[in-house]
């Protein structure tokens, strides 16, 4: 699971380089609300499991995904696998919760926020991340792109307080992406790709180089990559 928490910077890497990086870093900031009891909603291969365990206070780690979800790894099995309405856990279960590039498969995602809010303990927290460029995938499981506004809306609906949303990148970041998607997803002769690739892999880091500097502010006109924030239970 090192390519994301390791992420390379290569030709064969542009299209993910920069959604990966953004959410590992998210992920990293937060790190210190960690603790305890820990749910991961739509957990896939669990990629993130090891780094938290040993860089947290998380103490139990607990994977969960959607019955019959696309596999990602037949070697990695969910602990617990749900029909996407209830969650097999105890109300007031778990210390904290997260869900990366989850909510935007969700068909109704104010059900599955909810069972989120009622399985977390109070004052327990929810860490999530969701699409905001990036092509159709797991068609046709593929549902929204959020924009922060709707975002806060259904969690606020769901029952969070204490809601921050912030972007995972601008505008740089953004043609960037649109450049790593495009020479590495869309169709073309693999000589062709290959060669365009070594040509936008320099642009390309310049570009995120740029966005580093960059303050988003969620205002007319501006360009996100994605979105990432915190909600919480009160007592």
């Amino acid at each position: 699971m090192k390519d994301f928490t390791d992420i390379p910077f290569s030709i064969n890497n542009l299209d993910r380089y920069i959604i990966r990086t953004a959410i590992f870093k998210a992920l990293k900031e937060t790190l210190p609300l960690f603790r305890g009891t820990l749910l991961d909603i739509g957990c896939g291969k669990m990629p993130y499991k090891n780094y938290i365990l040993e860089h947290s206070k998380v103490s139990t780690y607990t994977g969960l995904d959607i019955e019959n979800a696309l596999e990602y790894d037949t070697d990695v099995k969910p602990d617990f696998t749900w029909d996407g309405k209830t969650m097999p856990f105890n109300t007031n279960s778990f210390d904290c919760a997260f869900a990366t590039e989850v909510l935007e498969h969700c068909q109704e995602p104010e059900v599955v926020l909810s069972e989120v809010y009622r399985v977390l303990k109070p004052e327990g927290f929810f860490f999530f991340t969701v699409p905001f460029l990036w092509n159709l995938h797991e068609v046709p499981h593929d549902e929204y792109r959020y924009t922060p506004f709707s975002l806060r809306r259904h969690l606020e609906n769901s029952g969070f307080n204490d809601i921050e949303i912030q972007a995972t990148g601008g505008w740089h970041a953004a043609m960037a992406q649109m450049l790593g998607l495009w020479v590495r997803r869309s169709p073309m002769k693999a000589n062709k790709r290959k060669y365009l690739s070594l040509i936008l892999k320099p642009i390309i880091r310049f570009l995120i180089k740029l966005d580093k500097n960059t303050k988003i502010e969620f205002k007319d006109g501006q360009m996100i990559t994605g979105l990432y924030g915190t909600a919480k239970k009160q007592l």
